[in-house]
């Protein structure tokens, strides 16, 4: 069989994806909420950074900011060890994929939560501080269900593309799925097979991945056009 003994080899990699998508997942949703609470800020200092960061991050290709940022901290931190005079420190690619890929798609999760914030009922936020609720009260009963409601179809496109965007971190020396793939296809002298493997695994793993937001929108966004039940009449 072809894919006989590179098994390992592939799940590795296939491990690392999804270790590297979930973690970046992360840092991009915590990236996402402090940029929306900046774009909606009334300070400029705040507003306008924020608005330079998503504009600039949603306006040039996801491979060219892989590849700035990851030589571009290299660069830095190599000059900063000279000026110390002490041994080069070689940033590693798991780290830097994470906080690159996190910062990448935290413009894309800042826009989400920024419309998901606009969203949410300003009369419902009044009432709960009128009930003498603290802010995170507020947050936590009444804004996280609209947040949820609004966002969740933004989350998940974005989890689907970060996903995939993944495969960019084979460039910076990761060894990921597909950087996995290549390895296994030059040694069995095959890479269209092995390719095709990342693909199916791939396509695997963002099908589950909408499965489980499908179930996560039926949680939490609730249908607005279900009818309410009347109350009886006297």
């Amino acid at each position: 069989m072809l894919f006989k003994g590179y098994s390992p080899l592939i799940l590795t990699g296939t491990l690392q994806t999804i270790t590297l998508a979930l973690l970046s997942l992360i840092v991009s949703i915590f990236i996402g909420l402090a940029g929306a609470l900046a774009k909606l800020s009334t300070r400029p200092l705040l507003r306008y950074p924020a608005m330079f960061y998503t504009t600039l991050i949603r306006g040039v290709p996801d491979l060219v900011l892989m590849l700035l940022l990851f030589y571009s901290f290299q660069i830095g931190l190599n000059q900063f060890t000279d000026w110390l005079e002490i041994n080069p420190i070689d940033l590693d690619p798991f780290i830097t994929g994470i906080l690159t890929l996190g910062f990448i798609y935290g413009a894309y999760f800042t826009e989400t939560f920024r419309g998901a914030f606009l969203s949410a009922p300003r009369g419902q936020i009044d009432a709960g501080f009128a009930y003498g609720m603290s802010s995170f009260q507020v947050f936590r009963r009444i804004l996280f269900a609209h947040i949820m409601r609004s966002a969740l179809p933004g989350i998940a496109n974005n989890w689907q593309v970060l996903i995939k965007a993944t495969a960019l971190v084979s460039i910076i020396g990761l060894y990921d799925l597909v950087k996995a793939a290549q390895e296994a296809g030059r040694a069995a002298l095959n890479s269209f097979a092995f390719m095709a493997l990342a693909a199916l695994i791939y396509l695997i793993l963002t099908t589950l991945s909408n499965f489980a937001l499908i179930w996560l929108e039926r949680r939490y966004v609730l249908d607005r056009r279900q009818p309410q039940p009347q109350r009886a009449q006297l």
